[in-house]
Order: structure tokens, then C-alpha cells, then sequence
């Protein structure tokens, strides 16, 4: 689904190429309450950051909690949502609002119907 896709650019119509690089709790790297989600576009590096509020809002609405493979697919739909509608302007990192998780969320939960149906990540050899 959106580990791995290609889109063209609102603003160019040039096709960039997508692709997951990995999750990390910016607690650690950033002194951020949120999790950043890398991905590499045409091989630049491209940050969307996830508050952590959201995960705790998911599992109270939900009872349910929003993982590592799912985390991956909500901010792939995101930045595919961005560079559609041109708001892809070149940064390095995006940042979601607690709102925007859910609304990701909804969206591919739609899409893929079970989250058994999300896409494995693929296992990074160092």
C-alpha cells in the first residue's frame, strides 16, 4: 500500500518514488513527543511526524492500538495526500496533527479493510 509507492508531483508532475525506511520514537532524537516515520523520496530523506497523543486517543476510541505496520501506512497516506495536492513543498519533516492520524487512519483502515490485509514491512539488512 504506501511502504513502497509512486506519485506525481501536484506542482511538476515529476514521479516520485516513495519508499518506508522505518519508524523512531523522536523521544530519543528530538526530545519530541511523536514518533517520525522516514521515508526516502527519489532518495531524499523525508520525515512525517506522528504525535503520540494520537495512539493514546486510537486505543480510547477503539480499544485498539495503532502498531508499527500501520503507523508506516497512515503516514505514507499522508504524504501521498501532500504531493497530490501540492503541499509538498521540499521540506525535510511534516508534522500531523492528533486529527489528521485518525483521519489517515480511517482512510487506510478503509482501504485495506482488516489490518491483517496491511502489508509486512520489509526487514532492513544494516
Amino acid at each position: 500500500m504506501y511502504e513502497d509507492f509512486r506519485v506525481a508531483d501536484h506542482w511538476t508532475g515529476e514521479e516520485l518514488h516513495c519508499v518506508w525506511k522505518g519508524n523512531v520514537v523522536a523521544i530519543a532524537t528530538r526530545h519530541a513527543d511523536a514518533v517520525d516515520v522516514r521515508f526516502a523520496v527519489n532518495d531524499r530523506p523525508l520525515w512525517i511526524a506522528m504525535p503520540l497523543p494520537a495512539w493514546v486517543e486510537f486505543r480510547r476510541l477503539s480499544g485498539n492500538v495503532i502498531t508499527d505496520y500501520l503507523a508506516a501506512q497512515i503516514a505514507g497516506h499522508y504524504l501521498k495526500q501532500a504531493v497530490e495536492s501540492g503541499y509538498d513543498n521540499g521540506r525535510e519533516i511534516y508534522t500531523m496533527s492528533v486529527e489528521e492520524v485518525l483521519a489517515h487512519l480511517d482512510a487506510v483502515m478503509e482501504e485495506a479493510r482488516n489490518t491483517q490485509n496491511l502489508p509486512v514491512l520489509p526487514v532492513i539488512a544494516t
